[in-house]
Order: structure tokens, then sequence, then C-alpha cells
């Protein structure tokens, strides 16, 4: 069973230590290198090289966003500020004396005035967070890798298909040229056929073209990223593809090449979703 990957993915873990909660999302599309996005909590800056370290090792090509939010974080502290208290309550006195003022203030009165509550947000530290958030991001890369992998499958099953149909089509061009060469060799002088012969031999552009088909054949079956290096045999196919076209003016052969160049389009456009 094939081992490349395709580029489209998708993981994500939830993570909790104490009271606070999180998720950890991982999301990738097709890209031609390895492009790393961020939408972290305010203050995780921090975390992003560690991140895309973890990234970079298990992946080398995809437009790669990872996200982190948190669901859940500790609450807030409030405290009571006794000399505001204290200062509140003297003006009052003060303003009851010298008015003649009712003092009717009640305590929900004075935990409104300013300064006398103070509430204060418990800062999440990321670098505490770290062991248990590195866990989360692992596990949510599996879920993508693996996600990743299962597209490699499909993909390699087409590609193997279109690289079976093309080898029957070479068949077919090489069967039809060595018609060819045998009519021409009937009808025409010995010095006309090695001209010919020389100007329509297209046995070098098919031995290549064999090869090359042999070439992503191997590929499929292996486990680094390989999505490149098959583009650059695609289009190598393409060039030897053109050149026999070029060489043999005939109806088999044209309509053969017609279908070849259909299935060597068809693989660099899966390439391009290969890691």
């Amino acid at each position: 069973m094939s081992t490349i990957k395709g580029m489209t993915g998708y993981g994500s873990a939830e993570m909790s230590t104490g009271n606070i909660k999180a998720v950890v999302e991982i999301k990738s599309l097709n890209h031609r290198y390895l492009d790393t996005s961020f939408y972290l909590p305010i203050g995780f800056g921090s975390l992003e090289d560690k991140i895309r370290q973890i990234v970079q090792k298990q992946l080398q090509r995809g437009r790669v966003t990872i996200s982190i939010k948190l669901t859940q974080k500790p609450g807030s502290e409030v405290t009571l500020n006794r000399d505001a208290v204290k200062k509140h309550l003297k003006y009052a006195n003060s303003l009851k004396k010298e008015f003649k003022i009712k003092n009717d203030l009640s305590l929900s009165d004075i935990v409104r005035l300013p300064g006398v509550l103070e509430v204060k947000e418990t800062m999440v530290l990321p670098d505490k967070l770290w062991p248990n958030m590195e866990k989360s991001l692992r596990k949510a890369l599996t879920g993508l890798i693996s996600m990743r992998e299962r597209e490699g499958r499909s993909l390699a099953k087409d590609i193997k298909d279109k690289l079976r149909k093309m080898n029957l089509q070479v068949k077919k061009i090489q069967a039809r040229a060595t018609a060819i060469l045998k009519t021409q060799k009937k009808i025409l002088t010995d010095e006309e056929f090695k001209s010919f012969q020389k100007s329509n031999d297209v046995n070098e552009e098919i031995s290549r073209l064999t090869h090359y088909i042999d070439e992503l054949g191997k590929l499929l079956a292996g486990a680094s990223a390989v999505g490149k290096k098959m583009d650059f045999i695609a289009q190598e196919m393409q060039r030897e593809t053109n050149t026999i076209g070029s060489k043999l003016q005939d109806k088999v052969v044209s309509n053969a090449v017609i279908a070849l160049k259909s299935k060597v389009e068809n693989i660099r456009e899966q390439a391009q979703n290969i890691e």
C-alpha cells in the first residue's frame, strides 16, 4: 500500500489542565512549499517557534494553519480595597455633618463606589501550559497526517490507473510505428527509407516515456514527499509525448498521443495535491 500523503487534512485535540481548557486545531491545504500560519490567544506568540519546529518535522509541504482557542480560563480575582472604603465613608460622614444629610449608604452602594472592588484578570502563562499543549498539538497533528495519508492512498490509486492506461497507449504507438516502417520499407528506395527512418524513429522517445512511467510507479510506493518529483517527471513525459506526435504524422499515433497528453496532464494536476 502506498505511503504517500496528500496535502488536505484536519486534526484537533482538546487540552485540559487545572481550571484551563483549550482546543488545538490544525488544517492544511495544497501549497508548493510548507507555509505555516497561527491563530493563538493573546500572549501566546512565544510558542510559535516551538509549534513550527514540531510541524516541520512531520510535514514537508502544504499551507498549514494552527489554531489554539482557550475555552475555559481561570476566574477573575476580586479584592476589597479597604482604604478606599474608609475614604468614601469619611467623606460621606463629612458631608452628612456639614449639610445635615441623612446617611443611608447601603452595602450595595458601597461596593459600587469607584475603587472599592478591584477585579484582576488571572493571567494564563503559555510556558506553563506548553507541556500539556504540546501533547494536544501532537495528537491533532497525528489526526491531520492520518487524513492526508487517506487522501494519498486515493491519489495513488488514481495515478496508478492512469499509468496503466498510458502503458497501453505507448504499446499501441510502438506497434503502429513498427507497422509504418515495414510499409515504408516496401515502397521506398533504400536511401529514402533511411531518411524516413531517421526522421520518424521514435524508439528513444518511447524508451524514455516507458522509463518515466516506471519511475512514477516507484515514487508512488515511496514514503517520502514525492509531489515535486512527480510534477517534474510529468513535464518530461509531456515533452516526449509531444516529440512522438511531431515525428509520426499518423492518425492512430495522433489519437494515442492525445490520450497520453490527457493522462499526463491529469497526473500533473494530481501531483499538486501530493506532499
